[in-house]
């Protein structure tokens, strides 16, 4: 008999904590000390990052239910209260990202450091946090794909016991979408820590570049889940999406959706790829991008730009260019 995996780690007499919260805070505290320990090489003290997260992590926490309810409007319009039970389950990576990075701006921007180099820093720790958050579905049993068999879990991917059997749902064997995206996020965290010690990176282009990894490959997996966000769209916009996810179904067939004809993850996915390098081309050509990663952070604020006038460990000491020190985060 295939056992699955409680869900529930402990109890405290009446309170229930679920591995799926561990597993979050764990990933959340594991990409702040990644942050922090790359910090330390620009001279940023790290109780900045911590008080980035206390403000970020909550905002993520509003913006991913925000989303996921506006997408599901019609499971909340008749019960208002529900939209704020969020341990009943409903919340969206996209609208995460949108509550922090908004929080993070407004907090790094009142701080006096461009928000630029700041996203960058906190890149490799974002995907790091997604990366093992992942593992909070696969506790759950959810985020996962179309129906597989257990000699494809087995022999073809090799999965271990414990995966394969947590992976039998209802009566069949599903794709384990979670693990996909787990491992495709590994190797964009081993991408960005490699591309963050080259001259060549400009500010702002490895956040860039995270957003425009992570998208890529949720588009694919996206496309063999049982439960992604949609929509009705016009059939132009549905022939694109199954166009650009083709080179898939050559192996894969692609997930059932129970309502829409267009994935939101997907849509927003080749929106950020798109956005994402127009930003980068834009940045360079009109001079926003002329710091480079490895170039000193400095704060316009003056209590904060005393620690911060020595150069980055392994990086040689220059005088800064004109105006540095006024570059707007934002652009």
């Amino acid at each position: 008999m295939l056992l699955s995996i409680d869900p529930i780690a402990f109890a405290l007499g009446p309170v229930k904590v679920h591995w799926y919260g561990i597993i979050l805070g764990s990933a959340a505290l594991i990409g702040l000390l990644l942050l922090i320990q790359e910090g330390k090489r620009f001279k940023i003290h790290p109780d900045f990052f911590m008080d980035l997260l206390l403000i970020g992590a909550p905002s993520a926490i509003v913006g991913a239910r925000i989303y996921y309810v506006a997408f599901r409007w019609q499971d909340y319009k008749d019960n208002l209260s529900e939209a704020f039970k969020i341990w009943h389950g409903g919340i969206a990576i996209h609208g995460a990202l949108i509550g922090a990075v908004i929080a993070a701006f407004i907090y790094v921007r009142r701080k006096g450091y461009p928000f630029w180099r700041i996203a960058d820093l906190a890149a490799p720790g974002l995907i790091t946090g997604q990366m093992i958050g992942r593992w909070g579905n696969f506790m759950n049993q959810e985020a996962y794909g179309g129906p597989v068999s257990e000699t494809f879990l087995r022999n073809t991917l090799h999965l271990p016991d414990f995966i394969v059997n947590q992976m039998y749902i209802d009566g069949a064997y599903h794709h384990p979408t979670f693990l996909y995206e787990s491992v495709w996020n590994l190797a964009g965290l081993i991408l960005l820590l490699v591309l963050r010690r080259q001259r060549f990176m400009r500010a702002g282009e490895l956040f860039l570049t995270y957003f425009i990894w992570y998208s890529i490959g949720r588009f694919f997996v996206e496309g063999l889940r049982t439960d992604s966000l949609a929509f009705t769209g016009p059939d132009w916009v549905v022939g694109f999406l199954r166009m650009l996810w083709s080179p898939m179904s050559i192996l894969f067939e692609p997930g059932h959706m129970d309502y829409g004809n267009v994935r939101i993850a997907q849509l927003i996915g080749v929106v950020i790829i798109l956005a994402a390098i127009v930003l980068v081309v834009i940045r360079r050509r009109l001079g926003y991008a002329n710091e480079r990663y490895l170039d000193p952070i400095v704060s316009s604020k003056q209590t904060d730009a005393a620690p911060l006038n020595s150069a980055p460990a392994g990086t040689s000491m220059r005088e800064p260019r004109s105006g540095a020190n006024e570059q707007p985060g934002g652009q």
